[in-house]
């Protein structure tokens, strides 16, 4: 058992934290639940390209690591919210960051990938 936190460690427990908030759909569902709690149908219209089975998944990662709360709600049908804990709310305002830091830096990161394909040094994602 870890005492502290050690992600360069392979056997430590935080590489599977590191690996679930530094996933792009963690990081997406954080900055849509930053305005309040959410219905799952709107996280779905919201995050462009996740699976249903794959924003199930990551919704239960994070609810099981203390991140977000499920909110079932007594109703027929039954509507389902998802919010920010107190430590998903400090961790969204890191995914926020690192989405504005994308918007503000993708000319520039196109910009480099059309440069390192036109001379051929490798491939960069499109």
């Amino acid at each position: 058992m870890f005492n502290t936190a050690n992600p360069y460690n392979l056997n430590c427990p935080s590489r599977d934290v590191l690996d679930l908030v530094g996933g792009k759909w963690a990081i997406l569902i954080l900055c849509c639940l930053q305005q309040g709690p959410v219905r799952t149908g709107i996280l779905m219209r919201s995050v462009g390209g996740i699976s249903q089975k794959m924003l199930t998944q990551t919704l239960r990662e994070m609810e099981h690591n203390g991140m977000i709360e499920r909110i079932s709600h007594p109703e027929v049908p039954p509507r389902v919210e998802y919010r920010l804990t107190a430590l998903g709310r400090s961790l969204s305002e890191l995914a926020r960051a690192m989405e504005q830091w994308v918007v503000a830096n993708y000319p520039a990161i196109m910009a480099e990938r059309a440069r390192h394909q036109a001379s051929g040094h490798g491939k960069g994602r499109g």
